[in-house]
């Protein structure tokens, strides 16, 4: 059984068409809190301007979640029924989850591997209110979940409205950059270490590891015993040669005696590379003033990345 947790979703409904315009600012309210197992807990809210019934429809009813969820669904509509997910054209295996709640045409709720997903439909005037919690342990990746259903409520609101789906999607990345900062997803963190301190960011990118390398070297790619290219560097922080480098995804370099800077391109959600980036220095090692150098460096490497 395939337990990941479900992929990019700002990705995958551009790519199957299913997505409208992201300039149509779906969701009327987003917040992202902490669940009381400790995991992320994603709200969204959406004003819809049908009853309850056809929402419930089109969330329950897999012949329409195919013209705007991210993924095919099978379901078992019952508590502790089956369920199946399949994104068109994968040709990997399917992933699987269980029904948790069923009460029609209020509540519909369900584990995505690992994640959980809870949809409620309350009345409003002529309309509804439709309102998700996405429960999930990738805390940083919380941006790209919000986007992809920023996309897919968008869809759903157009399908219920009789106007087209349309195809696009958060291609730029700008939707998914404004969700990372309205959830404060661009901070980073200082702890003590080993022998000293160390600075941390963790921050889902909007391009694979392959772009933000080229983004980052600017032609000129990094060589162990060499200076370190410019672009990894971050202004007020010293530089020194590298020491370590795996293109396109890892580059470490010293920065003074005891400590190191590491960038490290992983795997994210599906919209891009996971950057993960490490400084560590001695015990009075100026982490304030390095988290901020990092934050702007960091930032201004996401603002090229949108254009890119």
């Amino acid at each position: 059984m395939n337990t990941d947790p479900p992929r990019d979703l700002s990705r995958d409904p551009a790519a199957s068409g299913r997505v409208s315009d992201p300039a149509s600012r779906a969701v009327s309210d987003a917040t992202l809190l902490t669940s009381a197992d400790g995991r992320a807990s994603l709200r969204m809210e959406r004003r819809l301007a049908h009853p309850p019934e056809r929402v419930w429809a089109a969330l329950t009813d897999p012949a329409v979640l195919a013209r705007w969820f991210p993924s095919e669904v099978a379901v078992d509509l019952v508590p502790g029924g089956a369920m199946g997910f399949r994104f068109p054209g994968d040709p990997e295996p399917g992933m699987t989850g269980t029904v948790t709640d069923v009460d029609e045409p209020r509540l519909f709720a369900f584990t995505w591997g690992t994640d959980h997903l809870r949809w409620t439909i309350a009345p409003d005037g002529e309309g509804s209110l439709l309102t998700l919690v996405h429960t999930f342990g990738d805390r940083p990746g919380a941006a790209s979940f919000a986007s992809g259903w920023h996309l897919c409520v968008a869809a759903l609101d157009r399908l219920l409205g009789g106007a087209p789906v349309g195809t696009g999607g958060d291609r730029g990345g700008e939707l998914h950059e404004s969700y990372l900062k309205r959830f404060g997803l661009d901070g980073g963190s200082a702890e003590k270490a080993e022998g000293g301190c160390r600075i941390r960011f963790e921050r889902q990118l909007v391009r694979p590891a392959g772009t933000v390398w080229a983004v980052l070297s600017a032609g000129i790619e990094p060589v162990a015993g060499l200076p370190v290219p410019e672009g990894f560097t971050a202004e007020k922080v010293p530089a020194g040669p590298v020491t370590e480098v795996r293109a396109p995804n890892s580059l470490t370099y010293t920065w003074q005696p005891h400590g190191t800077v590491t960038w490290e391109l992983g795997k994210g959600t599906g919209h891009g590379a996971r950057l993960v980036l490490v400084q560590t220095g001695p015990e009075d090692f100026d982490t304030d003033a390095a988290l901020a150098a990092w934050r702007t460096r960091i930032d201004r490497l996401a603002e090229e990345l949108v254009r890119a």
